[in-house]
């Protein structure tokens, strides 16, 4: 059977299609609508009529775009860009009008818990307790577990794309301040729970979402066209030195270095601060970077779903909170 599953976040709505015939799902093709959500949303957080109505066009081309690759079931669902959104039900119903499709809206700590299920099928047995840092453009996720189920997940507003409109302000790059405002942040949002993590002691400690790849790639990874299965690592001390680098830039000039994409340049130094900071409080000096993240989780939580004698159980809601 071929699946789909629509993710709808503050930068891109991407559409992942699997063949979901084995145990795990095995991507076949993913198209990407680069909509950079989070650009149009005003001071409340609400997405204007324009850009509610490119939304809902990207879904109706991604609806046809599974059509045509033969899709039996598409799942779409959104994150923090439309939960938090105080016209998310007008967002949902455009979308549904437009594209016949009903998004659910994922929880923050659903985030967590899928994204940790999808690293720990492709990391396997051997990582042991596992902790699980993801860096989006409106929130955080981290997840601590043994098994497949984490004991430990949270979601915070730390998004790179959040942080970066909330706190640098026309001025670029951003002052000292700005950036010393940013770690004071996290530590107080994140203090908490990487205590919590640190008393488990995590024998391995797992990187996902785009941010962190681009991160990675700076700071000397191998680049994507070597494939999934290459081992990409994000090392704690050479990430310092290039988060320096960040921080004396432009994000024109952010744009230019390896790793880094124009679309992601200017949130790029702010993800750098959370996810450097985020390590120190793990104290945690390498990341493990894992090319499976929500999307994966979501296609293996339908899949473990629909298997013999498996309990059934919600992925998400509907509804906007």
């Amino acid at each position: 059977m071929r699946v789909g599953v629509l993710d709808i976040g503050s930068n891109t709505v991407r559409l992942e299609i699997a063949d979901a015939d084995g145990a795990v799902p095995l991507p076949v093709h993913t198209v990407k609508y680069r909509l950079r959500l989070a650009d149009d949303v005003d001071s409340e957080g609400r997405l204007p009529e324009y850009a509610v109505e490119r939304l809902a066009e990207a879904a109706a081309a991604a609806e046809e775009e599974a059509r045509a690759w033969g899709v039996a079931r598409l799942t779409a669902f959104a994150t923090a860009i439309v939960r938090e959104a105080p016209n998310c039900g007008q967002i949902l119903e455009a979308v549904r009008k437009r594209a016949g499709l009903e998004p659910r809206i994922m929880s923050g700590r659903r985030e967590a818990e899928l994204t940790f299920l999808a690293a720990r099928r492709w990391m396997g047995w051997r990582a042991g307790p596992m902790v699980l840092l993801d860096i989006g453009g409106g929130s955080v996720e981290v997840a601590f577990g043994r098994s497949g189920v984490p004991d430990l997940a949270v979601s915070v507003p730390l998004g790179a794309g959040r942080l970066t409109r909330e706190h640098f302000g026309p001025a670029d790059p951003p002052p000292p301040e700005q950036l010393r405002a940013v770690r004071r942040q996290v530590r107080h949002q994140l203090r908490d729970v990487t205590a919590r993590i640190r008393w488990e002691r995590p024998h391995t400690a797992v990187a996902t979402s785009r941010t962190l790849h681009q991160l990675a790639r700076l700071c000397g990874a191998p680049p994507g066209r070597e494939g999934p299965f290459t081992p990409r690592y994000l090392e704690r001390g050479r990430l310092r030195t290039e988060l320096n680098r960040l921080a004396g830039l432009p994000a024109a000039e952010r744009a230019e270095l390896p790793g880094i994409s124009p679309a992601r340049a200017g949130q790029a130094l702010a993800g750098a601060l959370v996810a450097h900071t985020t390590m120190v409080l793990l104290d945690v000096t390498t990341l493990e970077l894992c090319p499976w993240a929500l999307r994966e989780g979501v296609l293996i939580h339908q899949l473990e779903q629909q298997a013999p004698g498996a309990p059934g159980s919600p992925t998400t809601s509907h509804t906007c909170p």
